[in-house]
C-alpha cells in the first residue's frame, strides 16, 4: 500500500513554513535593535571626540585663525568611526570640512532604512560666557556610512545563517516527534487495515498501544472497535430475522435506525413512511403458516415495486415496515408515494383457496436536520398508529400542516389530469408574420385553460402550478402530440406553415423525448422543416451539454429548434457556453427586450449582432406598437410575432383568416 505523498513531508513542510514566517519576524525586530544599539555607541564616541577639541577649536574660531582650526580639525583622531568633520557658522554656512575617509555610495533603501549616515552636532562657545552665551559655531561629525553599512549586512547574514539553522533543527525535531506519536501509529493502524482479511472485517479489533491510551489515537482506536461491535450485532441481527423470514431479507429496525441517523449525519433529512398491515396481523392465529408467509413476502414484492432505488425498505415487526425517502422533501410526494403503496397492497390477491384485498395503514414523518433518527422513528410511528384510527387504507402525517399541504397538492394534480381527460385545455396559436407584409410565415402555440365564463385565458401562475405537481412532461407532451396532429392536418391539405411548439426543460432533458418525437413524426408523416421546437425556461437546465445532446438528434430528425426568450434565463450564452456548437436555426428575442427597444436596444441589437454571425433566423415576439415594428425592420428583422399583428386564436379562426387560399385540395 502506498501514498501519493508522505504525512512526513507534509508536516516538515508546514513546519518550516510557520517556523520561517516568525523567524523572519525575529531577525527584522533583532536586525533594527542591533542597527540602533551601534548607531547609539557611534555617536558617544564621535561626541567624546568632539569634546577633546572643543575648547581650541573655540579659541581659533574666535581669533578667525582659520588655519589654526583647520590644523585641530586635522588632529581628530577618526579611529575608523569619523568619516568627515565640518565647522558650520549659526547662519549654516559651512566654514570648514575635513574628510578622514573616502566616501562609498550606500545604497539608498539601506540608507532610509537605517537613517545612514549617524552625526552629531556640538556647538562651539567663547571661553568667557557672557548671562545668555550664543554658540559661535557648531562642531559637525559624520560617521562613516560605508562602514556602518557593512556592519548591517554582516549582521544581517549571520542572523539568517544562525535562525535557518534554528529552523531547520526545530522542523527536525518536531517532524521526528509527530513521527513518534502520530505518523507510525497512524501507518501501523493503516497498513493493518489494509491487509485485513475480507471475512475478518465484521467485528475486527485494533490494539491499542499503551502509549496511546489517553490520547486522541486512542480514542480513535476504541471508537472504531466499538463501531466494529455495533456493525457485528447488527450483521447478527439481520441473520435472526433472515432466519425467520427466510425470504424476505430485509433489514430490521436497528438497522433501520442506524441508515436513518447516518442519512441525516450526511446533511439529508429524509421522509421516514411507516406501513402497517392489518391483513397481516389478522393473519396471525388465522391463515396457515406457509400462508402467512406467502402473503408477507407477497406484499413485500409489491412494495418493493413501488420504491425508486435509493429508498429503503425494512421490517419492524410481523406486520409493520418503514421505507426511508432519501429524497422526498416534499410532504406531497412523500403522500403522492403512499397512496401508490396502498394502492399496490389493496389489489386482489388469491391465496390458494382464499381471495384477499390486503390493506395498510401509512404514518408520515418528514426528516428534519435537527431531529434524530430514533425520534423520527417514534413519529412515524404515532402517525401510523393515527391513520389507523381513521379506518384502513388511511395515510396520515405527524404534523397536520404537512397533510393539508400534501391534500392540496394533490387536488391540484388531480384538476391538472381531470382539465386534460375533459378537454379543458386546448391549444391556440398565434401568427409569425412577416414583418413587411403581414403574411403568416409560421405559428408558435400556446396553451389555454378553459374558464368557468366560457373565455380561453392562460391563468397566472398555471405554468408554474403543473411543473410543481410533476406534470410538466405530461402536459408538455400532450402540447406537443395535439401540435403534431394538427399540422399533420394542414400537410395533408398541402398548406406547409411551420409550427412552433414549446418545450420545457423538463421535457428537454427526459431521455425518452428522442424515440417520443420520432415516433410522433413517423406516425404522422410530419415533413422535414416544418416543426420547430422552442426551447423555453420552465427551470434551469443543471447540464446544458445533456440538454444540447438532445437537441441535436431531434435536428437530425428534421425538426428546427429555436432558443425562445433568447436572453433570458438558461437561454443564453452563459448556459450553452459554446453556441456555435448548439443545434439552433432561430434565435428569439424576448418581449422585454422589445419593450425597451425606444430606450435601451443595446441587448436587441447585441442579439441580432451573434445571430448574423452565426448565420441563425432572428424572430422578435411581444411586437406591440408601430415604433417598435419600425426600428426592428430598420434593423433588419424579418419575422415579428405581437398584437400588433395578430392575438392568440383557435386554430379554426387562424385556418380561416391565414391558410385561406392555400389549400391545394380546394
Amino acid at each position: 500500500m502506498r501514498v501519493s505523498r508522505s504525512l512526513t513531508i507534509k508536516q516538515m513542510a508546514t513546519v518550516f513554513s510557520v517556523a520561517l514566517v516568525f523567524i523572519a519576524v525575529f531577525i527584522v525586530i533583532l536586525l533594527f535593535h542591533f542597527a540602533q544599539q551601534n548607531r547609539y555607541t557611534v555617536a558617544t564616541q564621535m561626541e567624546s571626540i568632539a569634546r577633546s577639541v572643543r575648547t581650541p577649536l573655540s579659541a581659533a574660531i574666535l581669533k578667525a585663525d582659520i588655519p589654526q582650526a583647520e590644523s585641530i580639525l586635522q588632529q581628530i583622531q577618526p579611529s575608523g568611526i569619523v568619516g568627515r568633520a565640518d565647522v558650520v557658522l549659526p547662519n549654516q554656512f559651512q566654514a570648514l570640512r575635513v574628510s578622514f575617509v573616502n566616501e562609498h555610495p550606500v545604497p539608498v533603501l539601506m540608507a532610509r532604512l537605517f537613517e545612514l549616515p549617524v552625526q552629531i552636532s556640538l556647538p562651539l562657545y567663547s571661553l568667557e560666557r557672557p548671562a545668555n552665551p550664543q554658540p559661535l559655531a557648531y562642531l559637525v561629525l559624520q560617521a562613516d556610512a560605508w562602514r556602518m553599512y557593512r556592519h548591517i549586512v554582516s549582521v544581517i547574514s549571520t542572523l539568517v545563517t544562525t535562525w535557518l539553522m534554528l529552523v531547520l533543527v526545530v522542523t527536525v525535531a518536531v517532524t521526528w516527534c509527530i513521527n513518534r506519536l502520530m505518523v507510525h501509529p497512524l501507518r501501523n493502524i493503516a497498513l493493518e487495515l489494509h491487509d485485513l482479511d475480507r471475512a475478518m472485517v465484521p467485528g475486527h479489533q485494533l490494539k491499542i498501544a499503551t502509549l496511546h491510551r489517553d490520547d486522541e489515537i486512542g480514542l480513535l482506536v476504541r471508537s472504531y472497535n466499538r463501531n466494529q461491535q455495533q456493525i457485528k450485532r447488527l450483521l447478527e441481527e439481520k441473520e435472526k430475522l433472515a432466519t425467520h423470514y427466510p425470504v424476505s431479507e430485509l433489514p430490521n429496525k436497528a438497522l433501520l435506525l442506524a441508515l436513518l441517523g447516518e442519512s441525516i449525519r450526511g446533511g439529508h433529512a429524509p421522509a421516514l413512511l411507516v406501513v402497517s398491515s392489518e391483513t397481516l396481523q389478522e393473519a396471525v392465529g388465522v391463515l396457515k403458516e406457509s400462508q402467512r408467509e406467502s402473503l408477507l413476502l407477497t406484499l413485500i414484492a409489491r412494495m418493493k415495486e413501488c420504491l425508486a432505488e435509493d429508498m429503503a425498505l425494512a421490517q419492524l415487526n410481523q406486520y409493520d415496515f418503514a421505507i426511508i425517502c432519501p429524497r422526498q422533501y416534499d410532504p406531497w410526494a412523500a403522500m403522492t408515494l403512499a397512496q401508490h403503496i396502498l394502492a399496490a397492497l389493496h389489489e386482489k390477491l388469491p391465496l390458494q383457496s382464499i381471495h384477499l384485498r390486503p390493506t395498510a395503514s401509512i404514518g408520515i414523518a418528514m426528516g428534519a436536520e435537527s431531529m434524530g433518527a430514533e425520534q423520527q422513528y417514534r413519529r412515524a410511528m404515532s402517525a401510523a398508529q393515527s391513520a389507523r384510527r381513521f379506518g384502513r387504507n388511511h395515510v396520515q402525517f405527524f404534523d397536520p400542516e404537512q397533510l393539508q399541504r400534501a391534500q392540496q397538492r394533490l387536488t391540484q394534480e388531480s384538476d391538472i389530469l381531470n382539465a386534460l381527460e375533459t378537454e379543458q385545455y386546448a391549444i391556440w396559436l398565434q401568427p409569425q408574420v412577416d414583418i413587411q407584409t403581414g403574411h403568416a410565415l409560421s405559428a408558435e402555440v400556446l396553451l389555454r385553460e378553459h374558464q368557468p365564463d366560457g373565455s380561453w385565458t392562460l391563468p397566472e401562475g398555471l405554468l408554474e402550478q403543473i411543473e410543481s405537481c410533476g406534470l410538466m412532461v405530461t402536459v408538455g407532451n400532450w402540447i406537443l402530440e395535439s401540435s403534431v396532429r394538427l399540422l399533420a392536418s394542414w400537410q395533408q391539405r398541402g398548406i406547409m406553415l411551420p409550427l412552433s411548439v414549446n418545450l420545457s426543460a423538463l421535457q428537454l432533458v427526459n431521455p425518452d423525448l428522442i424515440v417520443q418525437l420520432g415516433d410522433l413524426l413517423h406516425r404522422y408523416h410530419i415533413q422535414p422543416g416544418t416543426l420547430i421546437l422552442e426551447v423555453t425556461e420552465s427551470r434551469r437546465i443543471d447540464d446544458p451539454q445533456a440538454a444540447i445532446n438532445i437537441l441535436r438528434p431531434l435536428r437530425d430528425k428534421g425538426v428546427r429548434i429555436a432558443l425562445d426568450d433568447f436572453g433570458m434565463g438558461y437561454a443564453s450564452l452563459y448556459q450553452f457556453h459554446h453556441i456555435k456548437a448548439t443545434p439552433v436555426d432561430i434565435l428569439k428575442i424576448d418581449k422585454a427586450f422589445v419593450d425597451l427597444l425606444l430606450d435601451d436596444n443595446n441587448v436587441a441589437s447585441l442579439i441580432m449582432g451573434a445571430a448574423n454571425r452565426l448565420n441563425l433566423d432572428v424572430i422578435a415576439e411581444g411586437v406591440e406598437n408601430e415604433s417598435q415594428r419600425l426600428w426592428l425592420q430598420e434593423a433588419g428583422v424579418k419575422v415579428v410575432q405581437g398584437f400588433l399583428f395578430a392575438k392568440p386564436m383557435p386554430p379554426e379562426a387562424f385556418s380561416a383568416q391565414y391558410l385561406h387560399g392555400l389549400d391545394s385540395n380546394a
